[in-house]
């Protein structure tokens, strides 16, 4: 399905309710595809690399290329983008995307019709390593309020936010501190308990949304799965902060190959949606896939043959696959021209409820 600029704004009056802030019309529209059956697909960094290409000036690039598009047609209906770095001031992500060509690639996708959503990968600091840092327990407790780095921290989040306020009315769908269950980031399971967890997100919260006042933000939750419903409201932070409930699961190829990876993978991402639609039912919420993708994309069948077969039949408002990194030739999780599985991304595409630009 083709989501234009004139339809997907339509859609933030299609519920009748009140749409006043970015961020209110950016929920009533991703409510409103849910309500019709529709799945947005996205894609990370989009307009600023791809396989085997990256914008360099940005100022004066139309950033009109997308390894997407060049297969499909069609942008992603969603990009991502990452602000790991801006809490050090610095120029580029950890990816060395420059902010100012994130800036300029979110306003631009948001004027073609499209969504922006952003994840936060921000440095350990405490030891001063990267996010992935796990060598100290007491990173989290340090940053909260009485913690000995609380003052830095919320020169971080102001840094944070003074990026997102700077997209002006361009609202972004924002999921800090994913992947929390697990304990491969400074913030994860092992690594601080649940009521500081949930201290962490309330506080990015309040200092953004309360503090600096910003209504373009939809808040996004989201662990990685599978895990249980118990385990994934364990470090829950609240209704009151909380816009979608999302999750991050990828395919892996282990010793057993790639039929048992795609099977395990199918049957993962669906048993977590089933606990995903349950949780958002009663909560009222709406729920995503954050993050997913098999890297390399070995299967020449996985769009329709294991993505789509995974996310059928729920009410996923959402589904975001990873990164072309166009320094590592085998790190992709979208087509390009070549990859050898364009045939079955459009047949992705042309599903009646998958919707792309």
């Amino acid at each position: 399905m083709i989501m234009t600029a004139s339809a997907l704004i339509s859609c933030a009056t299609r519920t009748g309710k009140r749409t006043d802030s970015p961020a209110e019309q950016l929920y009533e529209r991703l409510s409103a595809h849910v309500e019709a059956g529709e799945k947005l697909y996205g894609h990370q960094d989009d307009l600023s690399y791809g396989h085997a290409w990256v914008v360099t000036d940005w100022e004066n690039d139309p950033l009109a290329r997308s390894d997407v598009k060049e297969v499909s047609g069609r942008y992603p209906a969603i990009v991502g983008f990452d602000l790991g770095g801006i809490e050090l001031a610095d120029s580029c992500n950890l990816d060395g995307v420059p902010f100012g060509l994130m800036r300029k690639a979110a306003v631009t996708h948001a004027g073609r019709g499209g969504v922006v959503t952003l994840s936060w990968h921000p440095r350990n600091p405490l030891t001063g390593g990267d996010a992935w840092d796990v060598s100290s327990d007491e990173v989290v407790r340090s940053v909260l309020e009485g913690g000995s780095l609380h003052e830095e921290f919320l020169v971080w989040l102001d840094r944070a936010a003074e990026f997102i306020a700077s997209l002006g009315d361009v609202p972004v769908i924002f999921r800090p501190w994913h992947e929390n269950i697990g304990s491969w980031f400074w913030w994860g399971g092992k690594l601080c308990s649940e009521d500081e967890y949930k201290a962490l997100f309330r506080l990015t919260w309040s200092r953004l949304s309360q503090d600096k006042g910003l209504d373009n933000i939809v808040w996004c939750y989201s662990p990685n799965g599978p895990i249980s419903a118990d385990d994934y409201l364990s470090r829950y932070p609240g209704d009151d902060i909380v816009d979608i409930l999302g999750t991050d699961i990828y395919e892996y190829v282990g010793p057993a190959g790639l039929e048992e990876a795609g099977s395990r993978y199918v049957s993962q991402v669906r048993d977590m949606l089933e606990v995903l639609k349950t949780i958002s039912s009663e909560h009222g919420k709406l729920m995503c896939l954050s993050e997913t993708g098999l890297e390399g994309i070995p299967d020449s069948g996985w769009w329709c043959g294991r993505l789509y077969s995974a996310v059928d039949g729920f009410p996923v408002s959402y589904m975001l696959t990873w990164r072309n990194a166009h320094d590592k030739p085998g790190h992709f999780y979208a087509p390009w021209k070549g990859s050898g599985n364009e045939e079955d991304f459009i047949r992705f595409t042309e599903k009646k409820d998958i919707v792309l630009l």
